[in-house]
């Protein structure tokens, strides 16, 4: 039987064409979410210009430099991959981290929660305050740009590095994206509740305020008294135990997370 839609003048048109648009419009969109603003949209728009001049030269007979591009072709694959590793890293993650491959394949364990609340242990018996935000479907990138990119393996040691009050990134939120450390000394919006606790610090007023603005779970380490906290959906979860922060985060993050109790 045949899937053929219309005919748009010799070319016909299946339902296949149709989904495989659709399909490549959606991971070309994706991409360029990854991309936009960073230095891989930099070194994209160097590559595509380096692929259109490879393909003029030929018709303006620049033998010398078109050889050059033929000679080239077979290691554009090898460079595309090097030059674009941590963009392809970040999409890769985000693949897995998807919720329709979270339900098909379990994990056992979660090593960013584990580091992140070993950190917050660790935070507490320091007495450093700390502002830790992870981040979930929505975007964070007006949070992100605020603050110093770092991209880096997430690691209770290095969380603690950040926020001793000798680091010059102590100051302000560590974004977690994508099993990653994004950025660090990020600026959170404050919350304009009114009905916020007025006993509230800074660090749990602009967690409150980024849980009304997104998805993303903050969690709070007061520095007076060393509880912790965590805001979600805009209310604020206070002096909750270790025990407890780990059981809300594997909650959250599980295939089947619905709301935070």
């Amino acid at each position: 039987m045949s899937l053929t839609l219309f005919k748009i003048g010799f070319l016909p048109v299946s339902v296949m064409d149709i989904v495989d648009i659709i399909v490549m419009s959606y991971i070309l969109f994706k991409v360029y979410n990854f991309i936009r603003g960073s230095r891989g949209a930099q070194m994209l728009v160097g590559l595509i210009i380096i692929l259109l001049f490879s393909v003029v030269t030929p018709v303006l007979q620049m033998r010398g430099i078109s050889w050059i591009f033929q000679n080239l072709r077979t290691v554009w694959l090898v460079a595309f991959v090097i030059l674009f590793q941590p963009e392809l890293r970040r999409i890769l993650i985000s693949v897995g981290q998807s919720r329709v491959i979270r339900y098909f394949v379990k994990v056992s364990g979660n090593k960013v929660i584990d580091e992140v609340v070993e950190a917050t242990e660790q935070l507490q018996q320091r007495g450093y305050g700390a502002l830790l935000v992870m981040g979930r479907e929505a975007g964070l990138k007006n949070v992100t740009e605020s603050g110093v990119r770092m991209q880096a393996e997430i690691s209770a040691a290095l969380i603690i590095s950040i926020f001793n009050p000798r680091s010059p990134l102590h100051d302000g939120a560590v974004v977690i994206q994508n099993d990653l450390i994004d950025s660090a000394k990020c600026i959170l919006p404050l919350t304009e509740n009114a009905n916020a606790d007025a006993t509230y610090g800074t660090r749990h007023r602009a967690a409150i305020g980024l849980s009304e603005e997104s998805d993303a779970l903050i969690i709070v380490v007061s520095e007076e008294t060393g509880r912790v906290s965590l805001a979600v959906n805009g209310e604020l979860n206070y002096d909750l135990s270790l025990e407890q922060l780990r059981h809300q985060l594997y909650q959250a993050f599980s295939p089947t997370f619905s709301k935070v109790i």
